[in-house]
Formats: C-alpha cells, structure tokens, sequence
C-alpha cells in the first residue's frame, strides 16, 4: 500500500523559516549581540557591493565586465565552499522532515525557499539585482542582466543546500573532517604559485589586461557565466553571452537535480556513522622483529600510517619543495639549477620532522620509561619509517631530477645531499626530541588544534635541528656545486661524503639520544603529563 504524502507549499516552509528566524532573537544577550554584528556586517558588506556596481556603471565596459565576473564568481563560490569548510549545523535538516511523508520534489522547492529566506541570501539577492544598474547600459544587456538575477539567486542557494547536505551527511566523522582539512591546505598551498604571479604583474601596465585574461577563464565556469552574460551584451559579444546564458541555465538544472537526488537519499538513509574495522593479524607487528627496536618501529610505522597528525604534516612533506621551485622558475632561474633542490629540501624535511616525535607519543611514553627498554631500541625505532619512505624516495627523486638536470652523473651528488642531510637531520632529530620535547596536539585532537603550549622552546629547537643538519652536510652540498661548475667528477665526491657525513652523525645522534632518554626517563614522562 503507498503511504500517503502530505502536501507542503513554500508558503508553509517559509513560515516555519521565519519563525526560526524570529527565535534567535531570544536567546542570551550575548548570543543576540553575536548575531546582530554578524547581520550588520553582513548586509554592510553587500551594501559596498552594491555601491561599487553602481560606480562600475560609469566605467568601461571592459573594466567592469572583469570586475563583475570576478567578484561574482568569488561570491557564488564561497556559497558552495563555506558550508563545506564551517559544517555549520543545518537548521532545515532533511531528515527533520522524514517522517511527515511529503513529496520530494515539494519538500525540495519548500526547503529551497526557506534558505533563499537567510542573510547570506538577501545579501546575494541585493548583489545580482544591483548588478542590473551596471549593465543599463543597452536594452539586450538590461534584459539579459534581468533574467541573470533569478539565476544567480537559484545558483547560490542550491549550491549552498548542496554543500549543507553534503557536509551534514558526509562529514559527520572525524576522518573525513580530518581529510576535509587536508584537502583544503593542498589547495590552498598549490595556489600559491597563482597568488604570486598575481604579484609580478605590473597592475598600473598590465592590470586591466591580466584581469580580463581572469575573467575570460571565471566566465565559462558555473559560478561566472550568469555574471558574465549580460557583461558579455554589453561589449557587443553577443555569441559568448547567449553561451555563458546556457551554461548558468544549465548549472541551475543540474545543481537543482543533485539538490532532488541527495534529499531523497538523506530521507531514507537517516544517518551515517563511521564504519566499524575489523583487522586481521597484528599488522606491523607481524612483520618486524620481536625485539624491543621492532617493536618500536611497528608502532612509530602505525602512528605514520593511521595518526592524522602525522599524516597532515607527512603530506605537506613531498609538496614543499616542488613549490619553492616556482618563485625560483618565475624569476628566471634555470631548470638545471632548479632540479637540483627537491631533493635535498624533501630529505632535509623528512630527517628534521622526528625532532619532538617523542612528544607525539603523550602519555604512552610511560610504557618506555616503565619497562626499562633501552634508549637506543627507542631511537632506531622511531627512525625506521624515515627510512623507509625516505632512503626509496631519495634514490628515485635523484634519478628524476638528474634527468632535468641533464646529466645522469648528478645522481651521484643528489643520493649523498640526501642521504646526509636525512641521516644528519635524524641524527640531531634524536638528541633534540629526547633533550627539548614541547607540546604537540593530543592524541585524538584534530591535528589542525593549537597545542596546548608551546613557548619558546618550539621555535627554538626547530631552527637548531634545522640548522645542525645543513652544518653537517655542508661538505657533500660543497663538493655538489664544484661538480656543476667544474665537472663530474666532484658529483662521486659528493655521494661518498654525504654517505659518510650523514652515517657519522646519525651515529652520534643515536648514542648522544640514547644516554640523554635513558637518563631522562622520568622528566619527559613529567612533561607529557603536564601537556596531557
């Protein structure tokens, strides 16, 4: 038998949207002052919107066709980001709704008008019908601009539904809140490259043709194309602005469609919890040594693997140096010479990130200190997952940018800067780790959390462990530049000091570390107390 559906109009939920509104001037005072400002400064900040597009008015048309479509994509864009970033609880949940057996599609347009009733969408709403003034300009580009405002509207509410949904039904645990974050500092971090060119361009030369490029590029996305039609009327490119009309008509159907297909699977899938694993055998465990140094070294392998502090600061590790090749590249300097700096930046990285690896550990660390181990077992566990990953990824990240180089003999020179810098950096790693530990984010804290307390004591051994392990690998980097500017053969020179540098200090480190834990035992478990 088919359950009966009751009917809803957007009236209705514009009602219930409004009366919410009206209790949240009922709260505490403070809660009340909180939510005025942030409504002031909202409709302030789409007041200056307006403002400026009624100035683009008596602008060139080019000038305000870039200005628009930028500033407008950027707006529509945040609609869709922000809910995903914030995972702001959703007042019109609809799951709330499941069991009052509405029709989709009713219970879909309802919910859509009650968000349009908010203050990001009055604000939006202001913005694209005052976009209307700065395209007055011709009676096709007037009509355009009067169909592109519901479309701008229908854009930004559906994508900002969309997003809710999404992040109130995906990011409900805290690994994908974790990887959520991770993916947001990559893209961040790989535009990087975008901002800096932006500060190269000579703006008072080059300004207004950089930005048109900008907009040329924005319009044809789903967030530009309803801003750029009617700029497109108004410099007489009619072709481009039917094109980018479609397009925005098209973004509202789709986003209109996935907005229909997520609220009927929220309605019958209620909630998502994460996932129970089940795992076979002892992992690591298994497969290293059952001494006390394995034993480590499977744990301190777990913990890089499965901990989202260390996955977060393990991922920033291979991105890094490809980046400081672009300010270089964009300034002229050669690839050869560039090739040349990955490799020792990545190692260099690597080594230094075990210097408080000790303070990861939290309170665990009294199982080390209660069990008597010695510090040695403790210190060449820790260093096993770096040389793992790090020793494989030196060797073929030399070979690669060998070959950028040009010259199959400066793998010799890349392999001994690497490993030296690797070894050296873990070497003084394990001093400064067992010697200055300071306060990292706790055990099952976002790894994006403040630390509870840092002081001085952070900054200081970061810059000491950084500046040790480029002291001690200064032979190998020395005999690398003779060998690109006197020949080849100073590149072999380069991989056997390297090797024996990094080995050298990698032994004093484990022996210095060693003494320095067995002796201190009892005050790092004191200090992974007091930052528990």
């Amino acid at each position: 038998m088919e359950q009966p559906t009751l009917p809803a109009t957007p009236g209705q939920f514009l009602g219930l949207k409004l009366r919410m509104l009206g209790n949240s001037f009922r709260r505490g005072p403070w809660q009340i002052v909180g939510l005025v400002v942030g409504i002031l400064y909202s409709l302030g900040a789409a007041g200056l919107a307006c403002a400026g597009l009624i100035v683009l008015r008596s602008a060139d048309a080019d000038v305000a066709r870039s200005a628009v479509i930028i500033g407008g994509s950027a707006i529509l864009l945040g609609f869709a980001v922000i809910p995903l970033l914030l995972g702001l609880a959703d007042s019109l949940d609809p799951r709330s709704f499941s069991l009052f057996g509405m029709e989709n599609r009713a219970l879909a347009l309802g919910l859509l008008v009650a968000a349009a009733v908010s203050v990001p969408g009055v604000a939006l709403a202001l913005v694209s019908l005052f976009s209307v003034a700065t395209w007055t300009r011709d009676p096709g580009s007037i009509l355009l601009a009067l169909i592109s405002v519901p479309l701008i509207l229908v854009t930004g509410v559906l994508a900002a539904r969309v997003a809710t949904s999404v992040a109130a039904f995906v990011l409900t645990t805290r690994r994908a809140r974790e990887w959520l974050a991770l993916l947001v500092i990559l893209v961040l971090v790989t535009m990087s490259p975008f901002l800096f060119m932006l500060t190269e361009v000579d703006w008072n030369a080059d300004g207004a043709e950089t930005l048109a490029g900008i907009a040329d590029v924005v319009a044809w996305t789903p967030f530009g194309a309803a801003w750029a039609s009617p700029a497109d009327a108004a410099t007489g490119r009619w072709g481009l602005a039917i094109a980018h009309l479609l397009i925005a008509l098209a973004t509202a159907g789709v986003l209109w469609l996935v907005w229909q297909a997520l609220l009927g699977h929220m309605l019958v899938t209620p909630q998502r919890d994460a996932k129970a694993r089940s795992y076979g055998g002892l992992g690591w465990f298994d497969r290293l040594p059952d001494n006390p140094g394995g034993v480590i070294a499977a744990r301190s392998l777990t913990y890089w693997l499965r901990d989202p502090r260390y996955r977060v600061s393990l991922a920033m590790i291979p991105i890094t140096p490809l980046l400081l090749l672009l300010p270089f590249y964009f300034v002229g300097v050669p690839v050869p010479v560039l090739a040349l700096i990955p490799v020792p930046v990545f190692a260099m990285l690597l080594g230094w990130s075990l210097h408080n690896d000790v303070a990861y550990d939290n309170t665990a660390i009294w199982l080390h200190v209660a069990s008597g181990r010695h510090g040695r077992a403790d210190r060449l566990g820790r260093m096993f997952p770096a040389l793992l990953f790090g020793v494989p990824m030196i060797v073929i990240g030399s070979v690669v940018s060998a070959g950028f180089y040009g010259d199959w003999a400066a793998t010799a020179a890349l392999i001994g800067v690497g490993l030296s810098l690797l070894l050296a950096g873990m070497g003084f790693s394990s001093i400064m780790s067992a010697r200055f530990p300071y306060a990292v984010v706790r055990p099952g804290d976002s790894a994006f959390s403040q630390p509870q307390n840092t002081g001085v004591t952070m900054a200081v051994v970061q810059s000491v462990t950084f500046g040790l392990a480029i002291i001690a690998s200064l032979a190998p980097i020395a005999f690398t530049i003779a060998g690109y500017f006197l020949g080849d053969a100073w590149f072999w020179w380069a991989l056997l000091s390297g090797l024996g540098c990094g080995l050298v200090f990698l032994w004093i480190g484990i022996a210095l570390g060693s003494r320095i834990f067995n002796r201190r035992g009892p005050e790092l478990l004191r200090s992974a107390l007091r930052n528990a």
